[in-house]
């Protein structure tokens, strides 16, 4: 059974960073790509940025390019959503995400991405939530 266990959330002052993590398990390949997602309270749920497990591309939206990092640590199974220069806008609840389709899963995540809310995507953590106050 794929699981995918977000953790990192929690309560930061606007200016300040947080470090997410979104560990996965149970997957019956390697080649997969795994994306964070976010979802603010009343609004849709927009992509925020994707990784590749196989060589590391990454994928970024304009909201968090040159403030937020993804990473990945294979031996650990874990992705790293490192989120610096947090605003207020930047709060909702985070979401990892994970898209299977061999040979083409980080294409088919940033599809989703830029097409709207990430639907599709094969399986979803539970989330954590990223609160930055001003």
């Amino acid at each position: 059974e794929v699981q995918l266990v977000e953790s990192g959330g929690g309560l930061v002052q606007a200016g300040g960073s947080l470090r997410l993590s979104c560990v996965a398990s149970g997957f019956t390949h390697d080649d997969y790509a795994i994306g964070w997602f976010r979802q603010a309270p009343g609004k849709e749920r927009e992509g925020v940025s994707a990784i590749s497990r196989v060589d590391g591309s990454t994928y970024y939206a304009d909201s968090v390019k040159g403030r937020f990092t993804i990473s990945r640590d294979n031996a650990k199974n874990t992705v790293y959503l490192q989120m610096n220069s947090l605003q207020p806008e930047d709060t909702a609840v985070y979401y990892c995400a994970a898209e299977t389709s061999l040979f083409i899963a980080l294409q088919r995540i940033i599809a989703a991405m830029q097409g709207g809310t990430g639907g599709g995507m094969d399986y979803w953590g539970k989330g954590t939530l990223v609160t930055v106050s001003s």
